[in-house]
């Protein structure tokens, strides 16, 4: 044998003695730490009473020197199974075994293993929800803006104008519009430099996904489902310039007739919608009408398909088709809103 061979299995040799040296130590303390029961018996009925006291006394004690004693065992102390898979992993694993196991209990003796204070801690399964204190100053003195704007008091003006800007700005944009005006040129100030670069950054979004959609194949439309919801909300705001404005909404008119053209079964009654209260706030009445046919034809029993018709033909002075829609939503089996039938009573 060379002696690199007599070297591994003296190696090898070495590794099982102390596995099974540490086998027989873990099963002699485990074995030691069970309950003995047998050649108990139960105590006599006469002594009972007279020796509660002296048991219980005998119980705290044993307690506290439970507790005190605990801390100065082996970490390893949850019975046989834990020696027995330990000695497998070392028998298994030569010299990494031991090491790991060895290394593993330094470190947990002289490092890491510290006193528990156990005072502060409350064992309980009640679970407590904590509630933050609401900002009582800042909620007392929220108004709605357009009815700050009014108010010459430029201090709360401008407490007011950086609450809303801290917030989501999204769906605010008008309000902050009117804040442009304002006589206080800071809170004018405020109301620019946040519109702009909200408005940029939508100009910027809508560019970018226009371009994502005109590389897209056939079948894709979730850019056009993203961007219809998108450019609505912002649109319907009217905060852009009338030329803008008009721009904006050819825009997302043209999406919409992607969108169309690629799966028109997907168009919901909600976009039809959308597209023709766009188009009626730029009046183009041509593109409308295009729009409100189609929503007829693929939805007849929504209201919005007729209320849009009815907006239509008012703002366009059409009469005649108005009060034909009119007698068609009259005797159709729709259910019909309370802005509705306030229109259908004033014209009827």
């Amino acid at each position: 044998m060379t002696m690199k061979e007599i070297f591994f299995c003296f190696v090898l040799l070495a590794n099982t003695v102390i596995s099974v040296l540490y086998l027989l130590f873990g099963l002699l303390v485990a074995g030691k730490g069970e309950p003995e029961t047998a050649g108990k018996g139960e105590p006599e009925a006469a002594g009972e009473e007279k020796e509660d006291k002296h048991i219980k006394e005998s119980e705290e004690k044993e307690a506290s020197e439970t507790e005190e004693g605990e801390e100065d065992k082996l970490p390893m102390r949850d019975g046989k199974a834990v020696y027995i898979m330990n000695f497998v992993v070392m028998l298994l694993c030569p010299v990494v075994g031991p090491v790991f196991f060895g290394v593993g209990h330094l470190m947990y003796r002289f490092v890491f293993r510290q006193d528990v204070h156990l005072e502060d801690v409350i064992f309980s399964k009640e679970r407590v929800k904590t509630n933050e204190r609401a900002d009582e100053e800042r909620e007392r003195n929220m108004a709605p803006l357009e009815e700050a704007i009014a108010v010459s008091d430029k201090e709360s003006l401008r407490s007011l104008m950086l609450n809303v800007i801290r917030g989501d700005i999204h769906n605010s944009l008008a309000a902050i519009s009117l804040a442009l005006n304002s006589q206080d040129s800071e809170t004018s100030h405020y109301a620019a430099s946040v519109l702009q670069d909200e408005l940029n950054g939508f100009r910027g979004n809508v560019q970018k996904i226009w371009r994502e959609i005109e590389e897209e194949t056939e079948e894709e439309t979730d850019c056009e489902f993203y961007l219809i919801p998108y450019m609505n909300s912002v649109l319907e705001q009217k905060v852009f310039t009338e030329m803008e404005q008009k721009n904006m909404v050819r825009k997302f008119a043209e999406v919409g007739e992607v969108l169309y053209r690629k799966s028109p079964h997907r168009f919901t009654s909600q976009y039809y919608e959308w597209l023709c209260l766009r188009l009626l706030d730029v009046k183009d009445f041509e593109t409308m009408e295009r729009w409100c046919d189609r929503a007829m034809s693929q939805y007849p029993e929504e209201l919005s398909s007729y209320t849009c018709k009815l907006k239509l033909y008012f703002t366009a002075q059409d009469k005649d088709k108005f009060f034909e829609t009119m007698d068609a939503l009259k005797h159709s089996s729709i259910v019909i809103d309370r802005e509705t039938l306030a229109l259908i009573r004033t014209f009827g």
